[in-house]
This record gives structure tokens, C-alpha cells and sequence, in this order.
């Protein structure tokens, strides 16, 4: 995960609340949640319709 440890993850969480706020941080989180799923959800359509039909003759 990016060669973050611990303390590094414990530090960027800290600098995150006191720059977003304890209340600000869920919405924050359930935001990037959706963003994440909806952009899984846009290249999995993507690599469906990147697909050859071998459905020809020949």
C-alpha cells in the first residue's frame, strides 16, 4: 500500500481531520466510496465492449 507503515497511515489520518474536520471525514469516505465503485463499474463496461464477436464465417 504505497510502502506506507503504521505510524505513516496514523499521521495522514491525523493531518486529514484536522484539515477536513471529524465531521466532514464519513461524507468524504462515502464519496470516494461511490467514485471508486462507479470507476470499477466504467472499465468493467469498458472491457466488455473492448471484446471481439468471433461470430463471422470464414
Amino acid at each position: 500500500m504505497f510502502n506506507l507503515g503504521w505510524p505513516e497511515v496514523v499521521i495522514v489520518c491525523v493531518v486529514a481531520i484536522l484539515i477536513f474536520g471529524p465531521k466532514k471525514i464519513p461524507e468524504l469516505g462515502s464519496t470516494f466510496g461511490k467514485t471508486l465503485r462507479s470507476f470499477k463499474e466504467g472499465i468493467s463496461k469498458e472491457e466488455e465492449t473492448d471484446k471481439p464477436d468471433h461470430d463471422y464465417d470464414g
